[in-house]
């Protein structure tokens, strides 16, 4: 398997998806769903930095406490529901949506820190101080998005910079967002209903399963073919998209932030399925059913976690600090498995112990996404401001800014820390 996927796939044990405190509140009033989407999206960003968390503990040796790999599917969906969301909006204040605006915005949000990264990472390589290869095809495919089917078949190994291989995850969603945002506008001006259009998402994600189901039964497979590649992971992406576009608990917010005791047994009966769908170790299930069952699963969690964004149990996920890191999540995504190899590389007693090594890496990582927040952000911000629809605001849970908050999702793709 080629260097750029060359993190091992950790064999740990499963994680939920969410965390938070015990909830046990009195049933609440039903409310009227909302007849336009809100301007801010509670959550969200809660859940993303508790993605990246994962994902930094997994690639710091840490899976045995959580999966890594879990934050895959997690980041995926969200990206989904965001980006769905934010046309949605705009759809319903300007009556289409400007898919030249959307690119525009999606470019300036993800190259200039993906950018400043691989100048990172190869500058490091080339210093020797990181391990890896210095090739023109590897920073292409890196720069193109097809760093995911550029490590399954074309790399012939040691061509790009250790730690880079992450960015599989960023091609998956740019090969996904190539043809959604056309689809969507296509759907909606000739009036198709949201509905209608989620049940064609459906249709989709069966399709994906089916393709999956197939592979693994074709004569030379391979369990990264089903994980890496975009064909088969489209759906994970779709999920999120169809919970945007049936049922978007940003229409339908409590004012109570109260859970009735059927809400809590919709959650319980989500995250146990989560867990079964990890700790479940069959290798056809692993790599066919379970990415669609964790898709279906994580529709109620975070359907209740945004609809019942003041409930005791996700109130947590929107307090300013977990919120910042969540703001962080793209950059610290993009640097913090350079940061792990390279301190592996030059400092291999820290890296011998996870959980050293965890509190250094994501330290740095903060660090560095701090910095571009100050010194870089600013710039490009003010250049995607150009193309926003209309003047939704901005905010990283925000439809109006969906862009920077699905980039921000982005980052939490794990590299595949094994199955998880």
């Amino acid at each position: 398997m080629a260097k750029i996927l060359a993190f091992s796939r950790l064999r740990s044990p499963p994680s939920s998806a969410t965390s938070g405190h015990p909830s046990t509140v009195p049933a609440v009033a039903s409310v009227a769903p909302q007849t336009s989407l809100p301007s801010v999206i509670p959550s969200l960003d809660g859940i993303r930095a508790l993605s990246v968390l994962i994902v930094v503990l997994g690639h710091s040796g840490l899976q045995t406490l959580i999966p890594g790999g879990f934050g895959v599917t997690i980041f995926f969906f969200l990206s989904g529901y965001l980006i769905t969301t934010l046309m949605l909006s705009e759809h319903e204040r300007t009556g289409t949506v400007n898919v030249t605006s959307f690119y525009a915005r999606r470019v300036f949000r993800l190259m200039p820190p993906l950018l400043l990264t691989l100048t990172i990472a190869y500058g490091l390589t080339f210093a020797g101080l990181l391990d890896g290869g210095i090739t023109a095809k590897g920073l292409a495919a890196q720069l193109l998005y097809f760093a995911n089917y550029y490590g399954l078949f074309f790399d012939p190994g040691n061509t790009v910079p250790d730690g880079t291989g992450i960015l599989w995850s960023l091609a998956v969603e740019e090969h996904f967002y190539i043809v959604y945002p056309l689809v969507m506008t296509l759907l909606l001006g000739a009036a198709l209903r949201p509905r209608s259009i989620g049940v064609l998402l459906g249709l989709v994600c069966l399709g994906v399963l089916a393709w999956r189901i197939h592979l693994v039964h074709a004569p030379g497979f391979f369990s990264d073919r089903t994980y890496y590649a975009s064909d088969t992971r489209i759906d994970s992406i779709a999920y999120g998209c169809i919970l945007a576009l049936v049922m978007n608990p940003a229409r339908q917010r409590s004012p109570s932030g109260t859970l009735s005791w059927a809400h809590g047994a919709l959650m319980l009966a989500a995250a146990a399925t989560l867990l079964l769908s990890l700790l479940y170790r069959d290798p056809t299930f692993r790599e066919t059913v379970r990415y669609s069952i964790q898709g279906l699963a994580l529709m109620p969690l975070f359907y209740l976690a945004i609809r019942f964004a003041d409930a005791a149990l996700f109130r947590p996920l929107n307090r300013p600090w977990i919120r910042a890191l969540g703001s962080y999540s793209y950059a610290i995504y993009l640097i913090h498995y350079v940061v792990i190899r390279a301190i592996d590389k030059n400092y291999p007693a820290i890296a011998a112990k996870p959980y050293l090594l965890f509190p250094s890496a994501l330290l740095v990582s903060i660090l560095y996404a701090a910095a571009i927040e100050r010194f870089v952000e600013p710039y490009f911000r003010n250049l995607r401001h150009q193309f926003r629809p209309g003047s939704a605001g901005q905010g990283a849970a925000h439809t109006g800014e969906a862009i920077q908050s699905d980039a921000r999702s982005n980052d939490g793709r794990a590299q595949r820390l094994a199955h998880p």
